[in-house]
C-alpha cells in the first residue's frame, strides 16, 4: 500500500461519474507545477474519469482525455500541462527509464499516475494519494491523502 507519510486525508462517497469529476476539479484547484498525483483502484474504479475532471478543471476539455494504457503516458497541454501516466501493462519499473520520468514528474506540469505500485524504485518522495474503492455498481469511495510536506508554491 502506499501510505507514506501523508497527511491530511479526505473520504468522500461518488454516486456517478459527475460526481467524481466535481471531486478531481477540487482537488485541481491545490495542484501546482511539479505535483504528482497518484490514483489507485481497481479497474472500473473511476481513475480515468477522475483525470478527465482534473482536466477540464485545467481548462482542458475531458473528451480528449482517455487512458494511455498503450502508450504508458498522454500529453494534455493544459494552463498546466498534464502528464496522465497508465502503468497497467508495465510489466518491470526499469522499463520507466526509457521514459525519463524526472521529466515528467518533476517538470512543469503535475503528472497524474494511475497504477502507481508498477513505479517500484521510481516512487516519488511527495505526491497527492487518490484511492478508489468499489462501494456499489454506481458508488464509489474516493479517499484523497496529501503530502505531509507539500512542495511550496513556485513564485510569480
Amino acid at each position: 500500500m502506499l501510505k507514506k507519510q501523508l497527511n491530511p486525508k479526505v473520504s468522500l462517497i461518488s454516486n456517478s461519474e459527475e460526481e467524481t469529476k466535481l471531486c478531481a476539479q477540487r482537488l485541481a484547484g491545490q495542484l501546482k507545477q511539479g505535483d504528482i498525483v497518484l490514483l489507485q483502484g481497481d479497474l472500473g474504479a473511476g481513475k480515468t474519469t477522475f483525470v478527465k475532471g482534473l482536466a477540464q478543471a485545467l481548462k482542458f476539455s475531458s473528451k480528449k482525455v482517455n487512458s494511455p494504457t498503450f502508450v504508458l503516458m498522454n500529453y494534455y497541454k493544459a494552463k498546466l500541462p498534464i502528464y496522465h501516466f497508465d502503468l497497467y501493462r508495465l510489466e518491470k519499473a526499469a522499463e520507466l527509464d526509457t521514459l525519463d520520468f524526472d521529466d515528467y514528474f518533476y517538470g512543469e506540469g503535475v503528472s497524474l499516475i494511475e497504477w502507481p505500485e508498477r513505479l517500484g524504485k521510481n516512487m516519488p518522495k511527495q505526491y497527492y494519494l487518490v484511492e478508489f474503492k468499489h462501494k456499489s455498481e454506481h458508488q464509489r469511495t474516493i479517499c484523497i491523502s496529501c503530502p505531509s510536506k507539500p512542495q511550496p508554491r513556485p513564485s510569480r
